[in-house]
């Protein structure tokens, strides 16, 4: 954990910020899996580490702005908790290590919130995620789950929301460490990656290279020689073949839960074929254009435009486009290569507070996203400011099932060669992804280098 200054910190800010109320956080709690005492991995919830740091299951606190009081609540563990789990701090002891004198049990929450409301105070509390958080919320201020999102305070949202954007000195070291360690991940599954492994196998290799360091994932793995499918989490245990791509998409999260996020696309074989590398070399180049356009100021719409027109040339190059470009990446006719985002920011979570909702965390206020396809899925769409810390990673995809609709409704014929596409329905789909630091004199990758071009690739996977 960070010092305890940093904490008494930040949660000043926030008070400052917000100006008056109570601000109520619900700490995550352990969840079966298939009964009580068979519990998925706990992981607290990414707002209460940033402000209280307390990596323990059973927890809330609340911020009484308006009796200036910092209340951390929870129950003491009994002798039956510590047969099983061994002794651990005590919450005064948890909470002294953030600044927070005041602890009380779980059972004087509710009375706390109902004492709260008969002042006439304003509970301020944010959008939950998890079912047990719902149930929570009903019984602690009487809100039917159903009317709860509307009666979330944006106040809150919107305070927290511009702290955890901008990272400091000392999350970026942590940020790194976690990068670092993603790295490896991926030149371990790069050397592994060989005809006759299998996706379950290379998957295995990742997570160990994770678990060497105890640290655990920041998303489950996306390992598939089928890249074609965004978010592919099946892991097949037929071997690979020669002349197969393998797409990963990995990262790792540190002990102290920052997130690292990458994503290599590697031969199967010794060498990309002629096909293959044609298209990594446009994905590389319209990687490099976007490294090109961040900095400061910029708005990463207008980067994401950048790569898509980037694209678009390499796809009239190989005769699968045709007409402009630049054109074509405004309307959405180059989307059907790149249907998702550039990126997303990151931090504690592998898109930095997505539960908040992508649209207050990535846009300016007030500002929509867009309908289209493709541009539609654009998470972080705003202007770049230093401290921002965020994803690059294009891609290039073909997709049957797109194709195939997009033909049958006559979409983009100005644009879109449809009868050159049906030779490329198997290749397949590549992405290649980094991490990115916006500071006031540019932007910088995060963490060492990940092998990015063809030829790197190749060169690492044959070590």
């Amino acid at each position: 954990m960070f010092s305890k200054e940093t904490y008494i910190n930040r949660r000043r800010v926030l008070k400052q910020s917000v100006g008056s109320g109570l601000l109520l956080f619900l700490g995550n709690t352990e969840v079966g899996v298939n009964y009580a005492d068979n519990a998925y991995h706990f992981r607290q919830d990414s707002t209460f580490l940033y402000y209280f740091a307390s990596d323990y299951s059973g927890l809330a606190a609340v911020i009484d702005i308006d009796e200036d009081k910092e209340i951390i609540f929870g129950d003491e563990l009994t002798i039956d908790d510590i047969v099983w789990t061994g002794i651990q701090p005590t919450i005064k002891e948890k909470s002294e290590r953030v600044g927070i004198e005041l602890t009380r049990p779980m059972s004087e929450l509710s009375a706390y919130i109902k004492n709260a409301q008969a002042k006439g105070q304003t509970i301020h509390f944010l959008p939950p995620y998890r079912g047990e958080h719902k149930v929570w919320l009903q019984e602690l201020l009487g809100i039917h789950p159903a009317a709860q999102q509307s009666a979330v305070s944006m106040q809150f949202v919107k305070a927290i929301i511009n702290q955890r954007n901008y990272k400091t000195a000392e999350e970026i070291e942590q940020i790194e460490e976690a990068v670092n360690v993603s790295v490896d991940m991926h030149c371990a599954a790069m050397r592994a990656v060989r005809p006759g492994t299998t996706e379950a196998q290379i998957v295995a290799v990742v997570q160990a290279e994770a678990a060497k360091h105890n640290f655990n994932l920041s998303f489950p793995v996306i390992a598939t020689v089928n890249g074609q499918t965004l978010h592919n989490h099946a892991y097949g245990t037929e071997p690979l073949k020669e002349g197969q791509m393998f797409l990963l998409d990995s990262g790792c999260e540190n002990a102290m839960h920052y997130a690292g996020d990458l994503t290599t696309t590697m031969p199967v074989g010794t060498h990309f074929t002629s096909r293959q590398r044609d298209v990594c070399n446009i994905l590389r180049k319209a990687h490099l254009a976007a490294l090109d356009a961040i900095k400061p100021g910029v708005e990463y719409r207008e980067v994401h435009r950048t790569v898509l027109t980037e694209i678009a040339k390499g796809m009239v190059g190989l005769g699968l486009m045709k007409g402009d470009p630049a054109e074509a990446a405004i309307v959405g006719a180059a989307c059907m290569f790149l249907p998702h985002g550039l990126g997303h920011m990151m931090g504690l979570d592998v898109h930095d507070m997505e539960n908040f909702g992508e649209v207050h965390v990535g846009y300016e206020g007030g500002r929509a996203k867009s309908t289209l396809f493709g541009w539609k899925s654009l998470r972080l769409a705003r202007a770049l400011e230093p401290g921002f810390v965020f994803t690059v990673e294009p891609g290039i995809y073909f997709i049957p099932d797109l194709i195939d609709k997009w033909r049958a409704e006559k979409q983009f014929t100005d644009f879109i060669c449809y009868d050159k596409l049906d030779a490329w329905k198997d290749f397949g789909g590549i992405r290649n992804e980094e991490d990115y630091l916006v500071f006031d004199g540019g932007a910088r990758r995060l963490g060492k280098y990940k092998p990015m071009s063809p030829e790197e690739i190749e060169a690492e996977h044959n070590k």
